[in-house]
């Protein structure tokens, strides 16, 4: 098909046809996850009086290339993208783990900030696959079903909505997962509606970027999928959509 020409198609009939973009996105969507949760998670910044993980700065960024990857190939694939995230997250989790816990060599001076960059309780780590695996997949259903309700019009409305949501769900299940009976009702209330709302608000700021990208991928790939028929159970990582 011609670069510009766009062909809508139910998700089902996409089959074995090769897709151009697909495998990048994967990469980069598992890629963003483990970098936001390995590099910006355990530090905490302070901007205009306003105190938030590092991370939030780019997490959200996943859950662009989430709603890309659910607007332009289906759900199905956004799934597989979700599987494939949640086992690097707990390969990532276990070479921590590993990492940490070796003895050091006598005369390293540095396994004390080691443990205080890359060591995370096991609470934690739960909490985080779990939250991630819930709110991805919720923000990608959402999405589809929108998707079909609106016969694939307002993106900007789809992709918030779809946001409000899968943060929704994450938040909800991971700061009482990790830090209740830690800190108090009121910190873990707190913490959860603030950072919910920046990556809500970050997906808002994003709009033009994700309306762009994904004009861009389905010209390229001249496909526009729509999940008609979509089994839309969230526990397999097939393609297929029976």
């Amino acid at each position: 098909m011609d670069d510009g020409a766009v062909q809508r198609i139910g998700a089902g009939a996409l089959g074995a046809r090769p897709l151009r973009y697909y495998d990048f996105f994967m990469a980069a969507f598992v890629a963003i996850l483990l970098l936001s949760n390995l590099i910006g998670a355990a530090k905490l910044s302070t901007l205009g009086g306003v105190t938030f993980g590092a991370g939030i700065l780019f997490f959200p960024l996943g859950y662009v290339l989430g709603d890309v990857l659910t607007e332009v190939y289906g759900y199905a694939r956004a799934r597989r993208c979700v599987w494939a995230g949640f086992a690097a997250m707990l390969f990532m989790a276990l070479m921590s783990w590993v990492v940490v816990a070796l003895p050091p060599a006598q005369g390293w001076p540095d396994q004390a900030a080691y443990e205080a960059v890359f060591g995370s309780t096991w609470r934690i780590v739960f909490a985080s696959l779990i939250a991630f695996w819930a709110g991805e997949l919720a923000n990608s259903f959402v999405l589809a079903r929108m998707k079909l309700h609106t016969q694939g019009r307002h993106l900007w409305m789809r992709t918030i909505g779809s946001t409000i949501v899968g943060q929704g769900v994450d938040s909800l299940l991971f700061y009482p997962l990790a830090f209740y009976g830690d800190w108090t009702n009121a910190q873990v209330a707190t913490v959860m509606v603030t950072n919910w709302a920046m990556k809500v608000g970050w997906e808002a700021i994003l709009t033009p970027v994700t309306y762009a990208v994904v004009g861009f991928v389905k010209r390229r790939e001249g496909l526009d999928i729509y999940d008609e028929g979509t089994n839309f159970t969230p526990f397999r990582a097939s393609i297929s959509q029976g």
